[in-house]
């Protein structure tokens, strides 16, 4: 076999497992490297959208990213959540000794990223903080909102990747990670939010 033939064959083998390598990183290891950093999004372009035409100004707009907390914000809100799995859920707790409720554990994890405050409630959060983003461009720390027997938001949970996320559920359960492409949490789905320190907010009114 001629070396050039034998060299290309070569590279389409190993191209596919270096890709599927990369996406091995993205579940959820100890420390959230692959979430806070996206390091494999940033070293693997995809080279063949520079054949496609400009795209107009309206997808553009689409397709423009949403400010996000920096790397250590986002991996001490998902460390301080993660560090208090199986804590009993409580009804108006907002502590490991005390338990937690679905908005209680959120504000406990947010509660050394400088500027922001979050509200008491879930529904609070989803009214007046952060910035909506849609479904497909969830980042670790991204918070998702539900309605739970109700026409209004009544739950939250602390997204962490690969459609997991973890929550405080409800009375006789811990705090715990599930998995949003479950039908149920597909069919009580409301909105996310990227919550942002306040001058990250201002800049983005700015714009």
């Amino acid at each position: 076999m001629p070396p050039l033939l034998k060299t290309w064959l070569t590279l389409c083998l190993l191209l596919p497992l270096a890709a599927h390598a990369t996406n091995r990183e993205q579940r959820l290891p100890n420390g959230f490297t692959g979430y806070t950093t996206n390091a494999s999004v940033k070293h693997a372009p995809a080279k063949h959208t520079t054949l496609r035409a400009r795209p107009n100004n309206a997808a553009s707009s689409r397709s423009a990213p949403v400010a996000a907390m920096s790397p250590k914000q986002s991996s001490d809100v998902l460390s301080r959540a993660v560090n208090v799995l199986g804590t009993p859920y409580v009804w108006g707790g907002s502590s490991p000794k005390k338990g937690f409720d679905c908005s209680g554990l959120v504000k406990y994890a947010f509660n050394d990223v400088a500027d922001v405050d979050l509200p008491r409630t879930s529904n609070a959060m989803a009214q007046g903080h952060g910035v909506k983003v849609a479904k497909g461009d969830l980042k670790p720390g991204d918070l998702i909102f539900f309605n739970i027997k109700s026409r209004r938001v009544n739950h939250v949970a602390i997204y962490l990747g690969n459609d997991r996320f973890i929550h405080a559920p409800r009375r006789g359960k811990r705090v715990s990670i599930d998995n949003l492409s479950k039908p149920y949490w597909q069919k009580h789905y409301v909105v996310a939010k990227r919550v942002l320190p306040k001058e990250q907010q201002l800049a983005l009114a700015k714009r």
